[in-house]
């Protein structure tokens, strides 16, 4: 089953308990507006509970270039800066917050989300690939967050994203001065979790995504649930949770409850 977004420029493939949602403005480098992350949101918000993995992906030669330049403009149209900056404080945050809903809801429960990323992986771009559970990287990926060098911060959750898998300082580092991530950095810091060259790209996302449907799901829900519980929970709260799912687990298993 394929559905395609006209106005999101998002396609998605269903196969069996894998959603592939791909960026589909390949002559554009993929470049993001909002009616791309309503599109993402409209996603998140009918997600099947049969879907247990999300592969998002980028057509062409590159992830996503980040914005679309158009959004740059000062000027009072949809989506752009001038936009925002027109309306009361409150209304733009929430603006922004449904923005950030197309992203977030790759981190939901009950999927485990990853980022095939190509090319280049810029501003939203990258956020969007830091927003998933894991992330492959082609040999030929750059991430990049620029926001700073415009005058802006990043804001589509990738503060919080990138804190989570690179630590305090680097993440400071990347922000402040806007530069490119190669793929072999990002291995080294932990933003990828696999580099291969650019043609094992598709293979090595097929091989992940075998490798995370063999498990129950019942109890790659739960170990999935507890990791990302882990990253801020303190011990004790954590070795509680740990008891909690392992009790539901056994009993699912011996009762069949």
């Amino acid at each position: 089953m394929t559905d395609t977004s006209p106005d999101g420029w998002v396609r998605t493939d269903r196969d069996g308990a894998v959603l592939t949602v791909t960026l589909d403005r390949p002559e554009q480098l993929n470049a993001q507006m909002p009616a791309t992350w309503a599109a993402l949101a409209r996603l998140g918000e009918t997600l099947d509970d049969d879907v247990r993995v999300v592969v998002v992906r980028g057509a062409g030669r590159s992830f996503s270039a980040g914005l679309d330049r158009n959004l740059f403009s000062t000027d009072v149209g949809a989506g752009t800066l001038g936009e925002l900056a027109a309306m009361p404080e409150d209304l733009a945050e929430e603006r922004i917050r449904r923005y950030q809903s197309g992203f977030r809801w790759l981190r939901s429960p009950g999927i485990v989300s990853v980022a095939a990323v190509q090319g280049h992986a810029i501003g939203a771009g990258a956020q969007l690939a830091l927003a998933c559970d894991l992330r492959i990287f082609a040999d030929d990926a750059q991430l990049r967050l620029p926001e700073v060098t415009l005058g802006l911060v990043p804001d589509l959750t990738g503060t919080s994203n990138l804190v989570d898998l690179v630590g305090y300082g680097r993440a400071l580092e990347m922000c402040l001065t806007g530069r490119a991530v190669g793929a072999s950095e990002a291995r080294a810091n932990g933003i990828a979790n696999l580099v291969v060259p650019l043609a094992d790209l598709d293979g090595a996302v097929s091989d992940l995504v075998a490798a995370l449907l063999g498990p129950p799901a019942g109890a790659s829900r739960a170990t999935a649930g507890l990791i990302r519980s882990a990253v801020h929970n303190d011990h004790e709260t954590q070795d509680a949770a740990e008891r909690t799912a392992q009790v539901r687990r056994i009993g699912e298993l011996v009762r069949g409850r």
